[in-house]
């Protein structure tokens, strides 16, 4: 439990007699008209959701990784358009502006599914608002999974295009045998930023609702179900993992951790994105007897390259080697460019064996695709434009001989670029990449 950690919730508000302020913090948005009861109860089951996650009839509370300020953003006044919400997303980034918050989860937005030729004005407020601040932020994906597939109602809704962001999607379980939740929204996410949504995480299902405290005073269980509350679920698991390591780990490294430690399936990558959250946090920050897990952190300047080094023993390991790897990076944005909308990437090329070369001419040792499959399924025109070069997440599993490894490392690029064209600034970005070499 870290009582230092600043987190916060922008949603419906929490009544301020409820016993859950024990651990949260009421807070009226700037602006904000009157409550609403809806509203109310939607807020308090996402605050339970961050506090203890899925509860448990069987089992006492879990206790809180940390304390939360809960903004209400949502009010009673008429005639605000639900595609678009403006005032809301104004109240979220005057906070943003004024207050550093390392753990922030949006539950909330406009009633719209993205679009890859347009850039919504909650989407580009947030990524904006992120890319400078050291914040984890998590969104959920929208509930509309069941609508038209062919005209694309089903994809996730803004603001969780945010490639600054993780969003966040439901499965219907939280045993195995877990699936995507039918009315989690699917992907894929605009180009950069085609996987989404992130990860899922159990938010309930007819069979196996998600329970939460209630609304009222004496508070019981609530059984409901949503996005709304996987995603400070997920949020809860970071908050979690800050806890354990301390200021060890900025935020764009627990990020990648929880990217890392996914749980995968065989599910398409548009319902389930990398997969599943980690079931505990040990499971996050313990290895196997057999493994090896490194964070790097850090930041590195444009044009510039940076050797990530793969530990390994010095003698030759024998049989297979199973490496995994996630590179995350937060970049500034264009709105106006959907197409060339990160305005950073990161080429990574990496190198098997430190003895290897093609030619003695060559200064560096050959290379090995790694994160190559990333780029299946994209288009040719998406090819040729950046082959995921210019995604800011990365993730991959390789298996390898381990007579093949020697001194092996990734080496990673920073290229830099405005709208479309060739950018002049010299700003470092910050990175952060984690490691696991099982054999």
């Amino acid at each position: 439990v870290d009582p230092n950690l600043k987190v916060a919730i922008f949603d419906g508000g929490v009544p301020d007699t409820h016993p859950v302020t024990s651990w949260v913090t009421p807070i009226d948005a700037p602006g904000v008209g009157a409550p609403v009861g809806d509203y109310l109860k939607h807020g308090v089951g996402v605050s339970s959701a961050f506090l203890f996650g899925h509860l448990n009839p069987k089992d006492p509370l879990p206790a809180p990784f940390a304390n939360v300020d809960h903004y209400r953003v949502l009010d009673d006044e008429p005639g605000l358009d639900p595609h678009e919400l403006y005032e809301v997303i104004s109240r979220i980034d005057s906070v943003l502006a004024k207050s550093s918050y390392q753990f922030v989860n949006i539950s909330l937005g406009p009633q719209l599914p993205i679009e890859d030729d347009d850039v919504h004005a909650w989407t580009a407020v947030l990524d904006d608002r992120l890319s400078e601040n050291d914040t984890l932020a998590t969104i959920a994906v929208g509930n509309d999974g069941e609508g038209d597939a062919t005209l694309g109602l089903n994809r996730v809704q803004v603001p969780a295009d945010c490639v600054n962001a993780l969003s966040i999607g439901a499965c219907d379980t939280p045993s195995s045998g877990w699936a995507r939740a039918p009315y989690s929204s699917v992907g894929p996410g605009r180009s950069p930023g085609l996987v989404k949504p992130d990860l899922v995480e159990f938010g309930g299902s007819t069979e196996r609702p998600f329970l939460v405290l209630s609304e009222g005073d004496t508070p019981s269980f609530d059984p409901t179900g949503g996005t709304s509350f996987a995603a400070p679920s997920v949020l809860r698991m970071g908050t979690g993992v800050r806890a354990h390591f301390g200021d060890s780990l900025n935020m764009l490294a627990i990020r990648t951790l929880l990217i890392h430690q996914a749980e995968t399936s065989d599910h398409s990558r548009l319902e389930i994105g990398w997969g599943r959250n980690a079931r505990d946090i040990s499971d996050i920050v313990l290895c196997d007897d057999d493994a090896v897990r490194i964070v790097y952190q850090g930041s590195i300047n444009p044009a510039k390259y940076m050797r990530v080094q793969v530990p390994m023993p010095n003698k030759t390991i024998r049989g297979f080697v199973t490496i995994k790897a996630t590179l995350c990076y937060k970049s500034h944005v264009d709105p106006h460019h959907p197409s060339n909308y990160t305005r950073a990437g990161l080429d990574v090329a990496f190198r098997p064996h430190d003895r290897k070369f093609k030619n003695a001419r060559q200064a560096h040792p050959n290379t090995k695709s790694f994160f190559g499959d990333q780029v299946k399924g994209m288009t040719e025109e998406e090819l040729r434009r950046d082959a995921a070069k210019w995604e800011n997440c990365l993730h991959a599993v390789r298996r390898f001989r381990g007579s093949s490894l020697s001194k092996p490392c990734f080496d990673i690029h920073y290229n830099a670029r405005t709208e479309s064209g060739k950018s002049s600034s010299t700003k470092p970005l910050d990175y952060a990449m984690a490691i696991t070499i099982q054999a």
